[in-house]
């Protein structure tokens, strides 16, 4: 039999029995373990790729030494095998990683009224979760390409005449490092978090993915809002969520009559009471503008989050404009002239957005 056949069976053969035995006990532990922890299950599953891929780089290794191959396939190989290890354990890395993130956000639920405290988490180690994991693969990728001579020489011959050569590298990579930076920032100082209500560029919306590189913002169409993380940084932005998810919200109306004020005050009592969307705190009615023709009036109500804070606004505009259609039609009698009807005003309410947007009261 050829020598080459004899040294390629030993590095071959004890790296498949290998790589069948720690599958077949990986999926046993999966099997016992999924009848007790579910979440235990999917760690190994997750960590089977890289626990098989050492194993298999380390026996081929042991079974390299004893093929009789000429020293020139010996090298190759056993570089090969170096760069699989490296690949390897930055792979178990990267897992563990995600593993560690993952076991430490269990404690936190974003799904909850008062979740300040879980998206200010989740958004610090989402953040760092995807710096940590860039620096990894550029770590990996080096480790693997230093194991070739000629590389690692053209690196140290690079690092050595670091001019115009490194002046343009950094110039090229200035985007990319800023976004990184800014990322770093972002997750120890928190200006955004996931899941915070957001007015960037005009457009309001809700954080929905904050990447290394860029933020997605979910708008109120269901839209898609790519912002780079610089822009969080280096431009103003409006954020509703910032100190927690209860919000405030204004509905405005106008009337022609100043005696309908108390009564329409103690009807946005009795509608906000009536409701579970109000959560007890604000609900006030007040005149903020007086003219010739009608009076302006200002209305405020507080909810446990935006979704809700919405909602009940469109309740009382609701509510509030139907209690003055029937005080104004009851007022109507047919013995009434022309003169006091001609001077009924009906109630209109403005748009969300330009309750918010316009006067910059309240969020929501």
């Amino acid at each position: 039999m050829p020598s080459w056949v004899v040294g390629a069976a030993t590095i071959v053969v004890p790296a498949i029995i290998v790589l069948a035995l720690s599958r077949w006990i990986i999926h046993r532990l999966m099997r016992v373990a999924g009848r007790y922890s579910p979440f235990l299950a999917r760690l190994l599953a997750r960590s089977q790729g890289p626990v098989s891929l050492i194993l298999v780089t380390v026996v081929a290794g042991i079974g390299l030494a004893g093929a009789r191959f000429p020293w020139e396939v010996t090298a190759a190989i056993g570089r090969a095998l170096a760069v699989a290890f490296v690949v390897a354990i930055g792979w178990a890395a990267g897992i563990a990683l995600d593993i560690g993130v993952e076991i430490y956000l269990r404690r936190f639920h974003t799904d909850t009224e008062d979740n300040l405290l879980a998206r200010k988490h989740v958004t610090q180690m989402r953040i760092l979760q995807r710096v940590a994991k860039t620096l990894l693969v550029i770590f990996t990728a080096a480790a693997a390409l230093m194991s070739f001579e000629s590389v690692r020489q053209y690196g140290v011959s690079l690092f050595a005449s670091a001019g115009a050569a490194g002046l343009v590298l950094g110039l090229a990579a200035r985007p990319v490092l800023s976004n990184l930076l800014a990322g770093i920032q972002i997750a120890m100082t928190q200006p955004i978090r996931v899941e915070d209500q957001v007015v960037v560029e005009g457009e309001t919306g809700w954080i929905e993915t904050i990447t290394s590189t860029y933020v997605v913002v979910r708008l109120w169409d269901l839209r898609r809002m790519i912002v780079p993380l610089s822009c969080f940084i280096e431009k103003p932005f409006q954020n509703w969520t910032y100190e927690g998810a209860a919000q405030i919200g204004s509905v405005r109306l106008y009337v022609d009559d100043a005696g309908m004020v108390d009564r329409l005050r103690h009807e946005l009592d009795r509608t906000v009471r009536q409701t579970p969307l109000w959560d007890g705190k604000v609900a006030s009615l007040q005149v903020t503008d007086v003219s010739d023709s009608k009076l302006e009036l200002r209305v405020l109500v507080s909810a446990r989050s935006p979704g809700q804070t919405w909602d009940l606004r469109c309740d009382v505009r609701e509510k509030l404009a139907s209690f003055l259609q029937r005080e104004y039609a009851e007022a109507r009698s047919p013995q009434e002239t022309g003169t006091a009807t001609d001077v009924a005003v009906s109630p209109v309410g403005r748009p969300a957005s330009a309750d918010l947007v316009r006067s910059g009261e309240g969020n929501g």
